[in-house]
């Protein structure tokens, strides 16, 4: 069962899957912070196939900025979709599952932004520590009806919403800005995803896709100074960055 704001590319998955010789029971593309879209879309699933065994919160989008660049429309779309957006999707399919009494997987992709403090990231992280938070109380809640929850905290991707990133106050098409972004290491669809199967086969907690990220939350816990160090130069290079931009250089 596969959901996708955009019917276009959620067709192309299907037909995709379909040629490995799987089957697409139900697919339907809407937005995930559409509460009522999100139970519409369970009802047809439940009719279809009762309750589901695995569930995976994917959908997100990500917006970037200092506080004085962020919009009130972009926190709040920033939070419906990313927290929102997820909890919809717990409200719709958990209860059946629990009901069924065989127990199964939640599966959340959060973000390192829900664990580590990134620059310009207030909103994204609003959103995705708050996964973190739901996902952590979920993970005791449910452990008595045999649900397992994972939660997912990928670095950058290679996938579409590393391209669709908004940066408020930054010259996307300035080329030292867009090196400075490049940067960040990146892992492949490929290797996230054989990543969170693997969580989920072993009923991993917190998901890693990339060794960035555990590090990074490794000193953040053990070693509290040099890590707020680490993010006030991080920040400050930020700050550099929208300089730059700011000058068109």
């Amino acid at each position: 069962m596969l959901t996708d704001i955009n019917a276009e590319q959620l067709d192309a998955t299907v037909r995709h899957i379909e040629a490995l010789g799987a089957n697409v029971i139900a697919a339907r593309a809407f937005d995930v912070s559409d509460y009522d879209e999100v139970v519409a879309f369970g009802e047809e699933v439940h009719a279809l196939t009762g309750s589901l065994d695995v569930v995976m919160n994917v959908a997100g989008i990500a917006v970037w900025g200092t506080v004085e660049n962020l919009t009130h429309e972009q926190w709040r779309t920033t939070v419906d979709v990313n927290l929102m957006g997820p909890i919809h999707v717990i409200e719709t399919f958990v209860p059946p599952m629990i009901a069924a009494g065989r127990g199964g997987q939640l599966v959340n992709v959060s973000s390192t932004a829900g664990l580590i403090a990134l620059p310009w990231h207030a909103a994204y992280s609003a959103a995705k520590f708050g996964l973190v938070g739901v996902s952590e109380v979920l993970r005791y809640d449910l452990r008595r009806h045999g649900i397992g929850v994972s939660v997912v905290v990928p670095g950058a991707v290679e996938t579409g919403l590393v391209k669709t990133v908004q940066i408020n106050g930054v010259d996307r098409s300035n080329p030292k800005v867009n090196k400075g972004i490049d940067a960040f290491p990146k892992v492949t669809a490929e290797k996230a995803a054989r990543a969170i199967i693997d969580g989920v086969l072993h009923n991993r907690f917190i998901v890693y896709t990339s060794f960035d990220t555990r590090f990074g939350y490794f000193w953040k816990r053990k070693f509290a100074l040099p890590y707020e160090i680490a993010m006030r130069i991080a920040n400050d290079r930020f700050a550099y960055l929208a300089k730059i931009s700011a000058r068109g250089q």
